[in-house]
Formats: C-alpha cells, sequence, structure tokens
C-alpha cells in the first residue's frame, strides 16, 4: 500500500517533488525543500483507489485473455514481464 500511498500524494498534490516516510509517517516536500501540508484521509482514500483500479484492470486483462480478446495497452502493461 506505500506505493499507493506515494502516488496518491503526488496525484493529489501537485507541488510535492519528494516523500520521506518513517514509520507510517509520510512528509511531502516542494522542489524548495519546504513541508507540504497533506490530508491523510484524502491519501488513504486515493491510494485504495488507485489499488482498486489496478486490481480491476488485472482482473478484466485476465478475462479477455480467458475469452480471446483484443486487450487495451493499459491491460496489456499490467501483465508484461
Amino acid at each position: 500500500m506505500t506505493n499507493y500511498k506515494h502516488k496518491a500524494i503526488y496525484d493529489l498534490y501537485s507541488t510535492v517533488k519528494s516523500i520521506y516516510e518513517d514509520n507510517g509517517v509520510f512528509t511531502a516536500k516542494d522542489q524548495d525543500g519546504n513541508e507540504v501540508s497533506i490530508d491523510m484521509s484524502a491519501v488513504n482514500t486515493k491510494a485504495t483507489e488507485l489499488e482498486n483500479a489496478e486490481v480491476d484492470l488485472k482482473a478484466s486483462a485476465k478475462a479477455k485473455l480467458i475469452a480471446g480478446e483484443a486487450l487495451t495497452e493499459e491491460e496489456a502493461n499490467t501483465i508484461v514481464l
């Protein structure tokens, strides 16, 4: 879930350029090294959405493969080895 939280922070806060995590506590900084205030409730919600979207995309790709249907590029990217 940590990677999803990082992605969520970057998606929600366009000024964030770096993220530090220490024992589950996230600190986000802008390009000048100033701390950016983040709402962890919003981050957790967005991270869950991102994770669910990836799970759904993989399931869709698998179903299409089984049915012999063509995948979208995004679906194919989920299974590239």
